[in-house]
């Protein structure tokens, strides 16, 4: 898929101040108030900026830790990973990788048959239901 990476005022004037904060600058927003922390509905997760498909619902689980988790990618030339040291830790960024918003992080502490935990921010997804796509 080619993608062209709308401007910066494309991208403000088209995302959320929130939104806009976790995609383009590796904001994330606070536990337990994001829209899909708590949606466990059957459908596609999907890039709010570019529209690419990064998870099923089959594999989203609640992890107790208010923001959406995901076992494992729709596939894995859909995400990248990125070393962040940030914030004093040590963690692994995941990011779209079509357009490179910032979705959230990976971590090792996920349930079978991953054991991955992708811990996303519900500000950097779009939530298709089954029956809408």
């Amino acid at each position: 898929m080619n993608f062209a990476k709308p401007s910066d005022e494309v991208l403000r004037t088209r995302l959320t101040p929130l939104q806009y904060e976790v995609t383009q600058h590796a904001g994330t927003e606070r536990a337990f108030t994001g829209e899909y922390w708590n949606v466990f509905d059957d459908g596609t997760y999907r890039c709010i900026v570019c529209e690419t498909e990064l998870f099923d619902s089959s594999t989203k689980f609640d992890a107790h830790c208010g923001w959406p988790s995901f076992h494992t990618a729709l596939s894995d030339d859909r995400v990248q990973f990125i070393e962040d040291r940030s914030h004093g830790m040590v963690r692994v960024e995941v990011r779209c990788a079509t357009c490179e918003a910032h979705l959230g992080h990976i971590f090792p502490d996920g349930p079978p048959p991953t054991g991955h935990r992708y811990c996303m921010n519900s500000a950097s997804l779009q939530f298709e239901a089954r029956g809408d796509i």
